[in-house]
């Protein structure tokens, strides 16, 4: 589909997404929706991607929904009945067979891709752009970060899933903080709440990112990829015993894998890996 407002690029088997509204700190719309979703199902299909990276052109990665819709909605109010505008905000179900009904809802889909997904925030995140930066498997920050929920400062609540999600990510003391307070965080905070993964200089933030993401793409198992991220986010609705069954069914499978073999071939014979995601 043509883009309006995301780029989609792909070297070195990586995907990257770049939301291209700079002049707008790349706010958020039905457009940029679709097109990110649609290029997330692109670079889920397509065998040559191991790994997306999601960023934002310019100085910022997404400053939230954009204000114009959310001006609109302040001083008209919702277009529609109360039914229709719950199921608008809910979005459509992707109705992808074998994925739970949890991965399925509007953003939470991110969780259900098979391949990692990485959030390269290279600026401001603040509102919705941090609830899809939240979905994102995976969060490398520039030092020129900043961070904010900002849903109690415009009298709105923790959108999307965000009260599920960001407890998850850095603890339930600090979510509430992040979310009564709306206050604006750096990037130094950030990493020390486990919120990121990692900081750089934002000098050398496009090149590491890249560095990474090619490292991941290169050098690990696809398959092992595919396999242990729905592992982990599965097992958040399993008991313990639930996800030791699960893993021991899953090595069975490994065992029989290309990628197994390749696995240890290429570590036997010194070389690099050249996996098939099999």
């Amino acid at each position: 589909m043509p883009s309006e407002e995301t780029i989609y690029e792909v070297a070195n088997r990586v995907a990257t997404i770049t939301l291209n509204r700079p002049d707008k700190l790349n706010a958020w719309t039905a457009t940029m929706e679709k097109e990110v979703r649609a290029s997330l199902d692109e670079a889920e299909r397509d065998d040559n991607v191991g790994i997306i990276v999601l960023t934002g052109a310019g100085r910022g990665f997404c400053a939230g929904a954009d204000m114009s819709l959310l001006s609109s909605v302040a001083a008209q109010g919702l277009p529609g009945g109360e039914r229709d505008a719950v199921s608008r905000l809910a979005g459509r179900a992707l109705e992808r067979e074998g994925v739970p009904p949890d991965f399925q809802k509007k953003y939470s889909y991110f969780l259900g891709i098979e391949k990692p997904i990485l959030a390269a925030i290279n600026g401001p995140v603040v509102g919705l752009g941090l609830v899809i930066a939240l979905y994102c498997d995976l969060r490398l920050a520039s030092d020129a970060a900043r961070f904010s929920t900002t849903f109690a400062q415009r009298g709105l609540i923790a959108e999307y899933g965000m009260a599920w999600m960001l407890p998850r990510i850095v603890g339930l003391p600090n979510a509430l903080d992040l979310l009564f307070s709306a206050r604006q965080i750096n990037a130094a905070e950030a990493l020390r709440m486990g919120l990121v993964n990692q900081v750089f200089a934002q000098e050398k933030f496009p090149d590491k990112v890249n560095e990474y993401a090619v490292d991941l793409a290169s050098r690990v198992s696809p398959r092992s990829l595919r396999v242990i991220k729905r592992q982990v986010y599965r097992a958040m609705f399993q008991t313990l015993a639930e996800s030791f069954d699960l893993a021991l069914e899953e090595m069975v499978a490994s065992l029989h894998s290309e990628d197994f073999k390749e696995g240890v071939a290429h570590f036997l014979e010194k070389r690099a890996p050249v996996f098939k995601g099999r």
